[in-house]
């Protein structure tokens, strides 16, 4: 009797404990005079995390409409206040012309406790952040670009060829285009960062495949749970040594980068491929950009690269440093890649008169090649390509959002407002719907490539449009990313027609998960052969 009287107590007094500390800074931005939304029960927020009752996109639009009429408003994650900016002046201003105080993402692993995951590229802070950026830029210019295609456009002439195959009995082939992409994405990655050549339609069962699935698991209530730990719960995940990720993969990983640049370096083998690139910095080869490198254009979406990129770094980078960036290179490309691709095929299959007009494009470009293969610059010189690939990142970001961490305070005055961004607080920026806005867009529910032609692009609001991402900060495989989109779409057009079939859900719906960006019952397309 006395112990269940105490165990009560105890458990008691943890609740309290628990509530106080969420609910301790329920006034700050009410004492600061900035429009914030109430905070939610702590049972609510576990309901949206653990049981999908909102897409990513419901999320951020949330932010983005609640409480109308204010450029900045005020939420809380976990009782940690959080700034969410929805004016894109504000933002150009904050993350761009001010990125010194804006300059880290928030904390999600702990560089110490997962050695590839935390020390990638995305999630590094500080100085070591600008060294790595300043290293690796180099290495995502035009003409390394230029370098790479070929190994790019081989998988995607490889998977028109497989899929040509396997359509010649009946004339088609259907698939879900989320898992279909997901294998040429794992085939143009094993080649242009490993020096592996894989063909994922053939064997779908190899190590590159089976972990990049594994991966991005990240909608079972167990990743969510580590997710919430360390988000919000840092010191204790740290403690525990709570990853995303399984070790037995991760070492994987590890082991075939170190031992396939060993292997390199012992028999003189060169490949234009990211292995290649890490060689050379690990060597302290240094990689620099030409003036052709700096100004050229791989398509409206491609993020310009910032002066951080032209800093001489002297630091010394350790095995897992550099081997956590190809762990980076794969994650990324894996799923974000996938996404943009299988929103791709939707869009072709319920625009058929698009879908003409860009195989038209393909075919000028095919027959102006003369039987030679596709080459870089042809893929370039695709207008109607980019500006197609342009919309689909518009409407359906890889990515709806991003963040960043003030690092130090930060005095905001609009002139009218004004009040300090204490050091540690976090931004949101919810981009996605940005896009959406019909503030900046004209009729932004429909889809419409022509927004990005040479007549109207100049009409875009600027910040109102970043796929990639957001000065200094923003996606460094932007060029590799469009790339690898364009060729694969080029091959797959030129030999099938896109169209529904009995399983495409249109329109399509997004999953309710706040982790991930999919569709709810997958996208699925028949690829029809032409004659």
């Amino acid at each position: 009797m006395i112990f269940d009287l105490l165990l009560w107590c105890a458990i008691s007094f943890i609740v309290y404990a628990v509530y106080k500390w969420y609910t301790k800074k329920n006034d700050y931005f009410e004492k600061r005079g900035i429009s914030f939304l109430k905070p939610k029960p702590i049972y609510s927020v576990f309901n949206e995390m653990f049981f999908n009752k909102k897409s990513m996109v419901d999320f951020m639009n949330y932010l983005y409409t609640v409480n109308p009429g204010h450029k900045i408003v005020g939420t809380f994650q976990f009782g940690k206040p959080m700034l969410v900016l929805r004016d894109p002046e504000i933002i150009k201003q904050m993350v761009i012309k001010d990125f010194d105080y804006f300059e880290d993402h928030r904390n999600l692993i702990d560089e110490k406790v997962d050695t590839l995951f935390g020390n990638s590229l995305f999630l590094l802070k500080g100085a070591k952040w600008r060294d790595m950026r300043a290293t690796l830029s180099p290495a995502f210019t035009g003409s390394k670009m230029r370098q790479m295609f070929d190994l790019v456009s081989e998988c995607g002439e490889q998977m028109a060829h497989t899929l040509m195959d396997r359509a010649k009995a009946t004339g088609k082939v259907d698939f879900e285009m989320k898992e279909l992409f997901s294998k040429y994405a794992n085939d143009v990655i094993s080649s242009a960062a490993f020096g592996y050549k894989i063909n994922s339609f053939e064997d779908p069962n190899n190590e590159f495949y089976l972990s990049g699935k594994k991966f991005l698991e990240l909608s079972s209530p167990k990743t969510g749970m580590k997710m919430m730990i360390i988000l919000f719960l840092p010191k204790l995940a740290s403690l525990l040594k709570v990853t995303l990720f399984d070790s037995k993969t991760m070492n994987f990983f590890r082991s075939m980068v170190l031992t396939n640049m060993e292997a390199r370096q012992k028999e003189g083998i060169f490949r234009p491929d990211m292995i290649n690139i890490l060689m050379n910095v690990k060597s302290g080869t240094a990689l620099t950009s030409t003036a052709e490198e700096k100004t050229a254009s791989d398509g409206f979406a491609t993020v310009e690269e910032s002066s951080i990129g032209n800093k001489v770094v002297k630091r010394v980078w350790s095995d897992d440093e550099l081997v956590a960036q190809c762990f980076l290179f794969f994650l990324a490309g894996f799923d974000t890649s996938s996404t943009l691709l299988s929103f791709v095929a939707y869009e072709l299959c319920v625009n058929p008169d698009i879908q003409e007009r860009l195989y038209q494009e393909v075919l000028d470009t095919h027959n102006s090649l003369g039987g030679n293969k596709l080459s870089y610059d042809a893929v370039q010189k695709m207008k109607f390509m980019d500006m197609f690939i342009s919309e689909t990142l518009r409407y359906w970001p890889a990515a709806p959002g991003t963040d960043r961490v003030c690092v130090k305070d930060y005095r905001y005055d609009d002139g009218n407002f004004s009040f300090t961004v204490e050091r540690g607080t976090a931004l949101s920026i919810p981009f996605v719907s940005l896009h959406h806005d019909e503030k900046y867009w004209d009729n932004p529910k429909k889809f419409d490539p022509d927004r990005f032609s040479d007549e109207n692009k100049d009409k875009i609001v600027s910040g109102t449009y970043a796929p990639f991402g957001y000065g200094p900060r923003n996606c460094i495989g932007s060029r590799f990313a469009l790339m690898e989109a364009k060729a694969v779409i080029y091959y797959l057009l030129l030999n099938f027609k896109f169209e529904p079939n009995e399983n495409s859900q249109i329109p399509v719906q997004l999953k309710k998960s706040i982790i991930t960006m999919t569709s709810e019952r997958g996208i699925h397309v028949a690829l029809k052969l032409r004659n």
